[in-house]
């Protein structure tokens, strides 16, 4: 089969306010006239709602919203975030696509919303592309309890262009656009953000030059391509492509996909402004998680990369109180990079020396806000890497070679990594861990940023 003439058809599911439908299922109450929000009721009341219910939503409250930014007239429910709870219910859901196509057609977007190419399955199912959607997300709400809505399209942007603005506006929850249909429909539509991968700025650089539309924006790329290449670099070829309906990548180029280069990264904004000493110990903690993280996979990286952001209220010329913007996190950043030569797992070797990176990189004046940490050029280690052996240590009067040490720093990680498998992250710790600015014994019972709802 010639796949440049093959006619595709996908879907896309998202499944409806995921996490706050899940904390309503788990009550044994209906997802769609619960009002319900998802946040840590712990946390003061400007912290963000992960999520919030669709009754919620039709009385105006919009998600992602903080909670003081809610109504007061309106009776609601706060759930706790249990991330592991809606990883496990988002795990089933993935079960179900599977009884109905291949993995090697089905792309997991995020934890709520997923790809799926069908071209080849509405023969196997003698049903049209809306039929089809139509069995899965009604298998996925009788079996789970969550809703769904879907779009559907002849390549993957207008299925995510349909899922994203027409299918919210159908009695169905399912929107279906082609190539004709999309220009017909969404030419005309405003605003531009609600376009995948157009964000604000990118809108923004748009409407200088007198484009507020995608219909405008394709008028453009006729009578002056060079103008969008200029302004946006090879960008400009997926701004141009989307304007005119048309996407080139199938499931096939994501599933065979491989990136150059690989990196391991994480970050945290704090909860309140750390002087540099505490962000130090920041730093050092997540930097000690990172080589565990390398360890357990079997990684080394070639290089660490640090990024602190300051709190506004450090800007030169402002006082302690002030705030700096809406909600005044963090002002402008500093960071570096430190490598190692033929790559490094070690917390021994890694550790003090981004420590030091920090040392130098980070203004010491300033109050810390955010800071985030990055292994670059990881790769699998296969017990290849160079040591130095005259590079001698000294343990007890005794000098030993490097690689013998080192290997020993492993063994000791990957035994550390063994206990935590077992009886939790927080059943063994350092000394710096119960320092009082530390968060690690915190973040261990969080999943991505957000309260796991285990015990340990």
């Amino acid at each position: 089969m010639n796949t440049a003439d093959t006619q595709y058809t996908y879907i896309c599911i998202d499944l409806k306010s995921f996490y706050a439908s899940v904390e309503c299922v788990e009550r044994g109450l209906d997802p769609m006239t619960t009002n319900l929000v998802v946040a840590d009721p712990e946390r003061s009341d400007k912290t963000i709602c992960l999520a919030v219910s669709p009754s919620m939503k039709k009385l105006g409250v919009k998600n992602r919203c903080r909670v003081f930014e809610i109504p007061k007239g309106i009776d609601y429910i706060m759930a706790q975030p249990r991330m592991q709870k809606y990883i496990d219910y988002a795990a089933e859901i993935y079960g179900i696509y599977l009884r109905w196509f291949s993995k090697d057609d089905i792309h997991v977007y995020s934890i709520d919303e997923a790809f799926i190419d069908i071209t080849h399955y509405l023969h196997v199912y003698n049903c049209t592309p809306r039929e089809l959607a139509i069995r899965v997300m009604d298998e996925i709400s009788k079996s789970i309890g969550v809703r769904s809505t879907c779009g559907i399209g002849t390549n993957l942007y207008l299925t995510k262009i349909a899922l994203d603005i027409t299918a919210k506006h159908a009695a169905d929850f399912i929107g279906e656009l082609d190539e004709e249909k999309y220009r017909e429909t969404l030419w005309n539509h405003r605003p531009l953000t609600d376009f995948w991968r157009i964000g604000a700025g990118t809108a923004r650089r748009l409407e200088k030059i007198g484009v507020h539309t995608m219909g405008e924006l394709a008028a453009l790329s006729q009578r002056d391509e060079k103008l969008l290449y200029d302004m946006f670099g090879v960008d400009a070829e997926l701004l141009i492509d989307h304007a005119w309906g048309r996407e080139p990548v199938t499931m096939a180029d994501i599933k065979m996909y491989q990136p150059k280069d690989h990196s391991l990264s994480s970050g945290q904004v704090l909860m309140r402004d750390y002087t540099f000493e505490e962000g130090r110990t920041i730093v050092k903690e997540m930097t000690d998680q990172m080589c565990l993280d390398l360890v357990r996979k079997g990684l080394t990286a070639e290089s660490i990369t640090i990024s602190v952001g300051y709190a506004k209220s450090s800007e030169p010329g402002r006082g302690a109180d002030a705030m700096g913007g809406r909600f005044g996190r963090y002002s402008h950043r500093d960071g570096g990079t430190v490598r190692f030569e033929g790559g490094s797992c070690e917390a021994s070797v890694m550790v003090p020396e981004v420590a030091a990176l920090y040392d130098r990189v980070v203004d010491h004046s300033r109050m810390v806000r955010r800071v985030t940490v990055n292994c670059n050029n990881v790769r699998e280690d296969r017990g290849t890497r160079q040591m130095n052996l005259f590079d001698m240590m000294k343990e007890e009067g005794k000098s030993r070679p490097q690689e013998e040490v080192l290997k020993k720093d492993q063994k000791l990680q990957e035994a550390e990594l063994a206990i935590k498998d077992k009886f939790g992250k927080n059943a063994i710790l350092k000394g710096i861990n119960f320092r009082s600015e530390a968060t690690a014994r915190e973040r261990n019972l969080q999943i991505g940023g957000h309260k796991s709802g285990q015990k340990r």
